[in-house]
């Protein structure tokens, strides 16, 4: 059955890499269409964060292309991204600690501030906690709270697609499942959603699609529920998390 969503990102056969003739990604190719919730999972160092990177500007690009929309965006820098509609919440350094959680938001917005009362309504109809602590400095907030704020203000310009690189690192077993509510709920108020995430189980729980990523290639996709009960993926990469899924 052919999906008639609109194609929001295509990664088509991208090599990219951080050094001169040193690839991280080797022909690596994804698509995530309106609507949807992408997991991507794999060993260290399979690429996953270099996917991320590859979508959003900050690694070298050698051979193929990344399309927002049906345009060629491959190595526009992230200024570009994020007027475009490409929202990005790295792993770490994700908010600005001396500013407020409310100048937090503005610094998200900056590109378009006459929008920020909709889309403050919008970001904290999701994450009610940080309306009721606008004014308290980021730096005072723990891993998962700043975690919030990241996302929040990658949300205030609207983005078509959200990139998400291991919202659940570093956070307790509570905190992890926090998160992942979180990502689900921001995909259900209608945003295109690409997650890396180490905790592959709980990814695979919650997307759409996933995509198994080794050496620097897709090496498996399908639905999150048909990865979580592929005999050679729970092999490979879920040892025994993915047993009693």
């Amino acid at each position: 059955m052919t999906d008639s969503r609109q194609l929001v990102v295509e990664v088509d056969h991208v090599t990219a890499g951080y050094l001169p003739g040193v690839n991280i990604l080797n022909g690596c190719s994804l698509e995530a269409r309106e609507g949807e919730l992408i997991g991507i999972i794999g060993p260290n160092g399979a690429g996953k964060s270099t996917l991320l990177k590859a979508i959003f500007g900050q690694v070298n690009v050698r051979e193929g292309q990344v399309r927002l929309m049906g345009d060629n965006i491959t190595g526009l820098k992230a200024d570009k991204l994020v007027a475009r509609g490409v929202g990005m919440v790295p792993q770490n350094n994700n908010v600005f600690p001396s500013l407020s959680i409310e100048e937090n938001l503005q610094m998200g917005l900056y590109q378009r501030p006459r929008e920020y009362a909709e889309r403050l309504e919008f970001v904290t109809g999701i994450f009610a906690e940080l309306g009721k602590r606008l004014k308290q400095r980021a730096g005072s907030l723990s891993g998962g709270e700043r975690q919030m704020v990241a996302m929040g203000r990658a949300l205030m310009m609207r983005p078509h697609v959200l990139l998400l690189d291991e919202p659940s690192a570093g956070l307790s077993p509570a905190r992890q499942d926090e998160a992942f509510i979180r990502v689900s709920e921001i995909n259900k108020a209608g945003v295109t959603t690409i997650m890396v995430e180490q905790n592959a189980r709980r990814c695979l729980q919650i997307c759409d699609r996933g995509y198994v990523l080794d050496q620097g290639r897709d090496a498996y996709t399908g639905t999150g529920r048909d990865l979580l009960n592929d005999p050679k993926v729970i092999n490979l990469y879920l040892g025994t998390l993915g047993v009693d899924a």
